[in-house]
């Protein structure tokens, strides 16, 4: 005799389908960008600001669900994403691309009426890169996530232009640097950890072109880049406290012997690899945090 589902049980179901389908943890993160760029471009505290977090936010859950409509052949064929909702039949394809298609209307009218012009067409460019540009350009070259990474230097600078940034102004340059650079390493200690499923799932890796160590080598360099973009950040004029100053330079510092300890190792152990993505992660969390808390107690 079958148990039935509780109400309860089938909600908590149904919402864990949800954030899987639209990589909450991924796409947070990028609300949490694009909050950083409109408190360093504010001048007052208000209410405003929830709009262009909220209408970004929407477009990349848009942006990730219909990737995982595009993907699904692929996702079917690797370890690391079988269990997907399309391919695992916890929802249909179909269903995918109807939540999809409901996430960029809610996201885009959002923008529209509560933002401006330039904040939506940074956040449709953002969407539009990432779908059409960057997800069939993996398929094709193992250096798609360099031009790829332009989606995640976008949201920080929508953020900016809803809170009446200028858009050549320096400091939101450097900071869309930062996000640019640091995701290129990001997503290369993510190949060395599932190089062999990226194979599997018919996409063309660095290690076909490459050797380990030189990937290793060449991580580390970018490693390096993106702390020496993470300190000048402060000092461009958006760390207007000393302690901010203090926190990135020790932060970058504790990294920097993180990425040397991964650099060293003569052999490249998995728990090397994710102690140096973990922690690569950990620093770009820290540096949202004390910067957005650095223009928010000013603005207090």
């Amino acid at each position: 005799m079958a148990i039935e589902e509780s109400p309860l049980s089938f909600a908590a179901s149904k919402i864990s389908i949800l954030l899987e389908l639209v990589k909450f943890r991924i796409t947070v993160l990028v609300s949490f960008t694009t909050a950083l760029g409109y408190f360093l471009a504010s001048s007052n505290l208000g209410f405003a600001f929830v709009y262009p977090v909220v209408g970004i936010f929407l477009l990349a859950c848009s942006s990730a669900a219909l990737n995982q409509y595009q993907e699904v052949n692929t996702d079917m064929m690797m370890d690391r994403t079988k269990n997907r909702p399309i391919p695992s039949g916890k929802i249909s394809r179909n269903n995918v691309l109807i939540i999809s298609i409901l996430l960029l209307v809610a996201g885009t009218s959002i923008l529209f009426f509560k933002t401006n012009l330039g904040t939506l067409f940074t956040g449709l460019l953002t969407f539009y890169w990432y779908n059409a540009v960057y997800t069939p350009l993996k398929k094709k070259t193992a250096l798609a996530i360099v031009p790829g990474s332009l989606v995640g230097a976008l949201p920080p600078v929508a953020g900016w232009l809803a809170a009446g940034g200028s858009l050549f102004d320096i400091k939101i340059g450097i900071v869309a640097l930062y996000f640019f650079v640091w995701q290129i390493p990001h997503f290369w200690l993510l190949l060395l950890l599932y190089g062999n499923d990226f194979k599997k799932g018919g996409f063309p890796v660095l290690t076909d072109l490459y050797s380990e160590t030189f990937i290793k080598r060449i991580t580390f360099v970018l490693l390096i880049a993106t702390l020496v973009i993470g300190i000048a950040i402060p000092y461009v004029g958006t760390g207007l406290y000393l302690t901010t100053r203090i926190i990135v330079i020790a932060s970058s510092a504790l990294m920097f012997l993180v990425a040397l300890s991964f650099l060293r190792n003569k052999n490249i152990e998995r728990k090397d690899i994710v102690k140096t993505f973990v922690s690569i992660n950990l620093y770009t969390l820290t540096l949202i945090t004390i910067l957005s808390a650095d223009k928010l107690f000013f603005l207090l």
